[in-house]
């Protein structure tokens, strides 16, 4: 038996929504297709990828480096579609992109490489800061186009941006805490235990305001910008959190489970996408990187309606695999 690319992509939307009916609304298929897809895929590479919970699906230790493969895969295929779909020469110029933490180090990397071999003629210089940094600079022209959490974008005269990828938030929590056991998680419930607060990329103000809506404080027992420190700790059990799935490993640096858990309360997504400044015309090589950014994520992530492109693209919908 083969594996299919819409197999992979099933699967792909499954662990990243954690629950098999949100990745089914995703998709626009039913429910028991996306079971059916992840059980062939199960069977074909003779592993459990997903463990089934009352509160959704959680990535197995073999899930999580079929998920990196499986992102790799669809990524590919979104790039060698539009390849074909290219009918200009070689492009050729600089652009200046700016990055947050977050993007430089879990999402911009792989889409980069990928960028650079298929436009060897454009250079990208990085530039990594904080939110407010980067809004500065695309005002004042010293960058082209950010990649950065959108969610946070503030300067919304000035700026225009575009969502690549909304990344759920979900509660990390180490395998005997008693949260694991609860049918339903509620911030109301996380709230009674120790909690260890990430800062990095605006996240402590991000976290607070959802936790404010629903007037409630978490227990924070340690602040820091470190992810692997959170990782660390929270497999530890000194600690729970609730962060990003892109973020998300089921592994600390000492070998120790991570477990995630739905928060049924209303905590939003962490949303990842292109900014730049609203007035201003990009370059040709601004606009291929724009367009590359599209094609590549929407490989990766649930369906996406069709997107403009310049004289040199035709317009396609997102890849049905």
């Amino acid at each position: 038996m083969s594996v299919s690319l819409k197999q992979i992509r099933y699967f792909v939307a499954a662990a990243e929504t954690g629950r098999i009916s949100q990745a089914a609304i995703d998709l626009n298929v039913s429910q028991s297709a996306v079971t059916a897809a992840i059980q062939q895929l199960e069977a074909t590479v003779c592993a459990r990828l997903l463990e089934r919970t009352p509160n959704g699906v959680t990535v197995t230790m073999e899930g999580s480096r079929f998920l990196s493969q499986g992102r790799h895969i669809l990524a590919a295929v979104a790039e060698a579609v539009r390849d074909t779909q290219m009918s200009a020469g070689p492009l050729f110029g600089t652009i200046r992109v700016g990055v947050t933490y977050t993007v430089s180090g879990y999402f911009l990397p792989r889409h980069q490489m990928r960028f650079k071999a298929s436009f060897p003629g454009i250079t990208i210089e990085l530039f990594e800061a904080p939110r407010d940094v980067l809004e500065r600079a695309l005002v004042d022209g010293a960058l082209d186009l950010a990649v950065m959490l959108v969610s946070n974008l503030r300067d919304n005269a000035m700026l225009t941006s575009e969502t690549l990828l909304r990344s759920p938030r979900r509660l990390w929590l180490a395998p005997e805490h008693p949260l694991t056991r609860a049918e339903r998680v509620h911030l109301a419930d996380v709230a009674t235990y120790p909690y260890v607060m990430l800062t990095v990329d605006e996240a402590k103000h991000t976290s607070m305001r959802y936790w404010n809506n629903a007037s409630l404080e978490p227990k924070t027992v340690f602040r820091t910008s470190s992810v692997e420190a959170v990782r660390s700790m929270v497999a530890g059990g000194m600690g729970i959190a609730i962060l990003s799935d892109l973020i998300y490993r089921p592994w600390s640096l000492e070998g120790q489970r991570i477990e995630t858990r739905v928060i049924e309360d209303e905590v939003p997504s962490m949303d990842i996408g292109l900014a730049w400044r609203r007035d201003t015309k990009p370059s040709e090589a601004a606009m291929a990187f724009r367009d590359f950014m599209r094609f590549a994520v929407a490989g990766v992530g649930p369906a996406r309606p069709p997107v403009s492109m310049d004289h040199r693209h035709q317009a396609e919908e997102a890849i049905e695999i």
